[in-house]
C-alpha cells in the first residue's frame, strides 16, 4: 500500500533540519585566534612582558622597567566581531588593542590604535575605548555607569568587541559599554596588552584570555542592537549619525560656509584674518593680519537651555574660548560678555593668573576652576597639548551648568546661585550688572592673541 506523504506532519522535522544546517553553517564561520597549543599566529611588540600558556589560556606576566607589552596577531583585520574571556589580577591594567599598526616611522614602532580598556580600578572604565599612542581618551565610561558595574573584579569575564565600518560597540558580560562611531583606522591587528607597572608590588601578577574566536564574513547577523544606556559618541567630522539627528542634534556649523555666524561686532562674517579650510574654522596668526585680527565670531541666534559640543585645537601658547550667553546682559552693554569655557595652553602668560587657576584650560573663565570630577582619584582633566585636538562639551538646563573636556567633567555651577553672585562680585565682570543672569544669549568663538587656533564639529542640541 502506498503511504500518502503528509508536509505537515514532517513540517517539525524538516524545520529542525533546516536549523541545525544553518547553526552548522554559522558556527564555521567563526575562526579561533588561538589554538590552545602555541602562539605561533602571534607576535610580541614592544616590551618585554613575557606570554606563556597554561589551561588552554594566554597569560601575560607583568614586568617592571619594561613599557607597554602587546602580543599581536600577525593578520590584519578590518570588520569583524570579537569575543573571548579574560581574567585579570587585581591592581592591574591592561586593554585589548583591535584595529591597531605598529609602524617604523611612527614614534618608532610603537603600537598605537584603539583599545577596550580592562580597568579593575574604583574608576570601573572596563570596556571604554582609549586610542593608545594617539588620541587618548575616546570614550571612557562617564557617561556610563551601568557598564562600570558590568565588569566582575577577579573572576573571568565575557569580552566581545564589534567594529563594522565607523561603528565601534563594546560588551562586558552581555552588557553594553561604549558606542563609538570614529573612521580614523579601518584596519590593523588585534593584540593583549600587558600594561607597564610601576609598583614592583605588582610584578609576576597575570592577566589571561581564553576561548578568543572572531568571525568576520555575515556580520550583520551577527551584530547587536545598541543598548539604551549606551550613549553614541562621534568623531565624524563635521557629520551627524542618524542617531545624533534622531536624539535632536543639528551642525551649528556646517563646515563649509559661513552660514549662521557673523562678527562679534558686524552683521558680516569677516572678510580677513580667518579662513574657512579643510573643514575648519582657522583664526589666523596675528602677526599675519592686521592689528589684532579679526575679532570674534557670534551665532546669529540665541540658545537657552542646550548642549554644545566644539573641537578644537591651538598652537604652544595659545589662547582662545568659546563663550555662552553672549549679549545677555540684563543692564548696559553685553557685546562680547558671556561665561566662557577657557581655551588656553599651559605656557601661555594667562595660565598663572586669576584665582586658583580659574583661567587654565576647561574652565569657568575667571570664576571657577577646572578639575576632574569624573575619576574617583585626584587627577588632571586629561586635557590634550597644543597641536592636538580636544572636544569642550557645554550643557546647560536652567540654571545648573557643566563643562566638558574629551568627555571629563570638569566644572559644575548653578548660574542663578548665591555662590555664583558672590563669585562674580569678585571677578573681572562685577561692573557689569546683570552678567550671566540673561534668558537667552549667543554662542561666541574668541579670536585672542596671539590667534592661530581651529575650531570643528561645532553641533548643538537644544532642550
Amino acid at each position: 500500500m502506498k503511504t500518502k506523504f503528509n508536509f505537515f506532519s514532517q513540517l517539525p522535522i524538516l524545520t529542525l533540519t533546516l536549523f541545525l544546517c544553518f547553526y552548522a553553517e554559522a558556527q564555521t564561520e567563526w575562526n579561533s585566534l588561538f589554538n590552545g597549543k602555541d602562539l605561533s599566529a602571534w607576535e610580541v611588540k614592544n616590551g618585554t612582558a613575557k606570554y606563556h600558556i597554561a589551561n588552554n589560556a594566554i597569560v601575560g606576566t607583568s614586568r617592571t622597567n619594561t613599557p607597554n607589552t602587546f602580543l599581536c596577531t600577525k593578520k590584519m583585520y578590518g570588520d569583524f566581531i570579537l569575543e573571548l574571556e579574560v581574567m585579570v589580577a587585581p591592581g592591574l591594567n591592561s586593554g585589548i588593542q583591535f584595529r591597531s599598526n605598529s609602524y617604523k616611522d611612527y614614534m618608532n614602532g610603537r603600537v598605537h590604535g584603539y583599545q577596550c580598556e580592562l580597568d579593575p580600578s574604583k574608576r570601573a572604565w572596563s570596556g571604554g575605548i582609549y586610542d593608545e599612542g594617539r588620541r587618548g581618551w575616546l570614550y571612557p565610561l562617564t557617561f556610563n555607569k551601568k557598564s562600570g558595574a558590568a565588569f566582575n573584579n577577579g573572576g573571568w569575564n565575557k569580552v566581545r568587541i564589534e567594529a563594522i565600518g565607523n561603528t565601534i560597540k563594546t560588551f562586558y558580560n552581555g552588557v553594553q559599554c561604549a558606542n563609538l562611531v570614529d573612521d580614523m583606522t579601518e584596519q590593523g591587528f588585534i593584540a593583549l596588552q600587558v600594561h607597564s607597572i610601576r609598583d614592583q608590588s605588582q610584578e609576576g601578577k597575570t592577566i589571561q584570555w581564553k576561548n578568543i574566536k572572531i568571525v568576520t564574513e555575515n556580520l550583520d547577523q551577527y551584530r547587536t542592537n545598541n543598548q539604551p544606556h549606551a550613549r553614541q559618541v562621534s568623531y565624524l567630522t563635521n557629520t551627524l549619525t542618524q542617531e545624533e539627528e534622531r536624539k535632536g542634534w543639528r551642525l551649528l556649523w556646517d563646515g563649509k560656509t559661513t552660514n549662521g555666524w557673523k562678527g562679534s561686532k558686524s552683521e558680516e562674517f569677516p572678510s580677513q584674518g580667518i579662513e574657512i579650510v579643510d573643514g575648519t574654522i582657522h583664526f589666523l596668526k596675528h602677526e599675519k593680519t592686521k592689528g589684532f585680527g579679526t575679532g570674534d565670531i557670534v551665532t546669529k541666534e540665541k540658545f537657552d537651555n542646550f548642549e554644545l559640543e566644539v573641537d578644537f585645537m591651538f598652537k604652544k601658547g595659545g589662547n582662545s574660548g568659546v563663550k555662552y550667553f553672549v549679549d545677555a546682559l540684563t543692564e548696559g552693554d553685553g557685546r562680547n560678555l558671556g561665561f566662557e569655557l577657557q581655551v588656553l595652553d599651559e605656557d601661555h602668560a594667562d595660565h598663572a593668573k586669576g584665582v586658583e587657576g580659574n583661567r587654565t584650560l576647561g574652565s569657568l573663565y575667571d570664576l571657577i576652576a577646572a578639575e576632574n570630577l569624573s575619576e574617583p582619584n585626584p587627577r588632571n582633566i586629561r586635557a590634550n597639548g597644543p597641536n592636538r585636538w580636544n572636544r569642550g562639551r557645554v550643557v546647560v538646563s536652567g540654571g545648573k551648568v557643566q563643562h566638558w573636556i574629551n568627555n571629563i567633567k570638569v566644572v559644575e555651577y548653578n548660574r542663578f546661585s548665591q555662590s555664583m553672585k558672590n563669585l562674580i562680585k569678585k571677578s573681572k565682570y562685577a561692573k557689569h550688572h546683570g552678567f550671566g543672569t540673561g534668558s537667552s544669549g549667543r554662542i561666541l568663538l574668541q579670536n585672542h592673541r596671539p590667534g592661530d587656533v581651529k575650531f570643528k564639529n561645532i553641533k548643538i542640541r537644544e532642550f
